[in-house]
């Protein structure tokens, strides 16, 4: 009776499973906006498909599945009589299944984002695909990353590392748009609690985090002289520097002067401090991908351990080194609040407006009864008369991550010409000093604008 049961239950998950986020959230989450639903849901397949990038990139991946009898051509296993390995196990692992994997996750995002232009509301049929079907969806992606695999070498590493040097370029600029909203939501929030009562106490808060942020970027600073330059050489990074530090200097004076605050009155220096930070970063990031050793030391040496890599050799890809955990974090934290950030009036949300701006609404708190005939929790449909952004420009966001996932990854090396192994080469570390440049410029433009185009509203 228990089994008949148990199988009864694992039928009811069919529906689900062929339907919308509403279905899937009854089951296992509490109630919430189906466009919140969807989002998260659409983060989850991005954090797997990341997940099994990170396994294949562990030590030894490759001698296990050697070791596996019949599988791998030349496997040291003990072979199954008559049976003989046809897979060609280096592709499945390192840097070449991280391309693989990206690039099935990359293709099934791009596909989507073109599938669901000018979606108005989730009225069009095509709102029904992207809110639901999800065993189906997950069944498609999976097809196409293992549909990857079998791609041939040829000129597709070198072809596909380029095209994720310009998806992660451009996807490092939507972080700093999240950043930026980030700051300004923090700033309202606490500003707003400082009108409220109890004023010096967020003041005080508001002031420590400012400080806080150009305390750090300060310490990477010296840092970077002291660990990333050389009196004999090393001159590009002494350049990166110097101009980055005299930008956000810049940058952060222009925040509080008098004309900027008059246009601009949220603007302050905790958005600027955060610029600065991930300016730092930035700058940081382009430099450990020098191929000059002298001027790119390994985190090991400068913490005072051995590097594990001999000289004369190229460094291992790995995803745990200190640029691959910050790029993951930076990556999480983006994608996971553009998931969940609700005000229509947030700038990811303009980021991710549709052609129709008046289809967009608020994405606001649902009714208070989800309750539907079954009894069970639902999520609320709250996009019946206009999306809360747009699932043509979420999926070719999602897309860009993939792009911008491979390269943290493989730590923007490039493939050799033998495709063999990875080396650090400039043109990564020029799309990454440009960005920092780039991001700074964005900003700045955000506080000039209104005085420049006075016959718009920057509300």
């Amino acid at each position: 009776m228990g089994a008949v049961l148990g199988l009864c239950s694992m039928a009811s998950w069919i529906p689900c499973l062929c339907g919308s986020a509403p279905c899937l959230l009854c089951r296992c989450c509490p109630s919430g906006n189906n466009s919140t639903v969807t989002r998260l849901i659409y983060a989850f397949f991005m954090l797997l498909g990341v997940g099994i990038a990170c396994i294949m990139l562990m030590p030894g991946m490759e001698g296990h599945l050697k070791k596996i009898p019949g599988f791998c051509e030349g496997g040291t296993g003990s072979s199954i009589p008559g049976v003989k390995g046809h897979v060609n196990c280096d592709v499945l692992v390192g840097y070449k299944a991280v391309y693989r994997v990206c690039f099935g996750m990359a293709m099934f995002f791009l596909l989507f984002s073109l599938i669901m232009v000018k979606v108005k509301s989730s009225q069009d049929p095509r709102a029904a695909v992207h809110n639901g079907f999800w065993f189906f969806k997950f069944a498609a992606a999976t097809a196409i990353t293992v549909g990857a695999f079998f791609i041939p070498e040829g000129p597709f590493t070198t072809v596909w590392f380029y095209i994720g040097m310009a998806g992660a370029f451009c996807f490092i600029l939507i972080q700093l748009v999240l950043l930026i909203d980030f700051a300004h939501s923090w700033n309202e929030s606490w500003v707003e609690k400082m009108e409220e009562g109890n004023s010096r106490c967020w003041y005080a808060a508001l002031l420590s985090a400012t400080a806080m942020n150009y305390a750090l970027s300060l310490i990477s600073l010296i840092l970077f002289y002291v660990y990333y330059t050389h009196s004999d050489g090393c001159t590009e990074n002494k350049v990166f520097i110097s101009i980055n530090m005299l930008l956000c200097v810049g940058a952060s004076v222009m925040s509080v002067l008098p004309k900027i605050q008059e246009s601009q009155p949220r603007s302050g220096l905790l958005q600027s401090s955060i610029v600065t930070l991930y300016t730092m970063y930035l700058t940081w990031s382009s430099m450990t991908n020098e191929p000059d050793r002298k001027c790119n030391p390994s985190l090991l040496g400068i913490i005072g351990l051995n590097s594990t890599t001999p000289a004369g050799q190229d460094r291992v890809v790995q995803w745990w080194d200190a640029q691959g955990i910050v790029g993951l974090i930076l990556f999480l934290m983006c994608v996971l609040y553009s998931s969940i950030r609700n005000s229509s009036n947030a700038q990811v949300n303009k980021l991710t407006l549709s052609s129709d701006e008046s289809a967009l609404i608020e994405d606001g708190p649902a009714p208070e009864n989800f309750e539907v005939g079954d009894g069970t929790s639902r999520a609320f449909d709250n996009e019946k008369d206009g999306v809360t952004y747009s699932y043509s420009f979420f999926h070719f966001m999602l897309f860009l991550a993939s792009l911008y996932i491979m390269m943290t990854l493989t730590n923007w090396y490039s493939p050799d010409a033998n495709y063999e192994t990875m080396t650090s080469k400039w043109p990564s570390v020029w799309v990454k000093i440009t960005s920092s440049w780039i991001c700074i410029s964005l900003y700045v433009w955000t506080l000039v604008a209104p005085l420049v185009l006075t016959n718009r509203d920057f509300d």
